[in-house]
């Protein structure tokens, strides 16, 4: 009975935690911990951009994400083994960038590119949801990094985004699914929002029985809430200085 209890409906977070500065050489680096998921972000800057852009006087952004060997309970091949990376990988890094993107003032950043890597530290449910979310604590930190040195005028970030998962489990809305909960929902949702709450992107898939329109708004709605929770949470977090090395 405690079991399934722990599985039903859920419409709230994962406790979640940012540690900032959480490396010494990147741009910006955090570690962010969604329930028992953990990320490690970092961003890094050069002074080029795809050759599409150059003498644009506009910057870019690019993701990579990688599970590390050590994140799940059977070890992770890395992929550099295998020779390339894997459909869902490039499909989850691509995601990263599109929801980054979708932040950023790329004339004010001017020519240059900023690169985001998300390595999973730990997996249990979400870690493409909490790679865009710890991405964009880091994202923030470098591009303020880049304004305190005098190389931005101007702060390149123009809004907050966050993402957050949500799914169906025995008909009742689920937020934020752990690895359990998500082995088990009939329907996965992952959503990724703006602050003014416009949408990015909503990946929805059903897993067993199709879902209605009703069943849609409902996760849209909790989704909803729990982005709006989350970016106030970047706020909160982004406004504390940096801890010292």
């Amino acid at each position: 009975m405690t079991q399934q209890m722990s599985i039903k409906a859920k419409k709230s977070l994962r406790p979640l935690r940012f540690q900032r500065k959480y490396t010494k050489h990147a741009l910006g680096s955090v570690l962010v911990e969604m329930g028992e998921t953990k990320v490690l972000c970092t961003v890094s800057l050069e002074d080029r951009v795809p050759s599409f852009l150059k003498d644009s006087g506009t910057g870019w952004l690019s993701a990579e994400y990688s599970l590390l060997p050590g994140s799940t309970h059977t070890r992770v091949r890395r992929e550099l083994s295998k020779g390339k990376p894997s459909g869902r990988t490039s499909e989850i890094q691509r995601l990263i960038g599109r929801s980054l993107r979708a932040a950023m003032d790329f004339k004010a950043l001017g020519e240059r590119a900023l690169f985001v890597d998300c390595d999973v530290l730990q997996a249990d449910g979400g870690t493409r949801t909490a790679s865009i979310t710890g991405a964009m604590v880091a994202l923030y930190d470098a591009c303020q990094a880049l304004k305190e040195s005098g190389e931005l005028d101007v702060m390149p970030i123009k809004q907050c985004i966050a993402a957050v998962s949500v799914g169906i489990i025995e008909g009742e809305v689920v937020l934020d699914l752990c690895y359990e909960q998500d082995s088990q929902a009939e329907v996965d949702l992952n959503v990724v929002m703006t602050e003014d709450e416009q949408f990015i992107e909503v990946q929805g898939t059903a897993e067993r029985d199709p879902f209605s329109k009703a069943q849609l708004d409902e996760m849209l709605d909790a989704s909803k809430d729990g982005i709006n929770q989350i970016i106030a949470s970047i706020k909160n977090c982004v406004k504390e200085p940096l801890p010292t090395s």
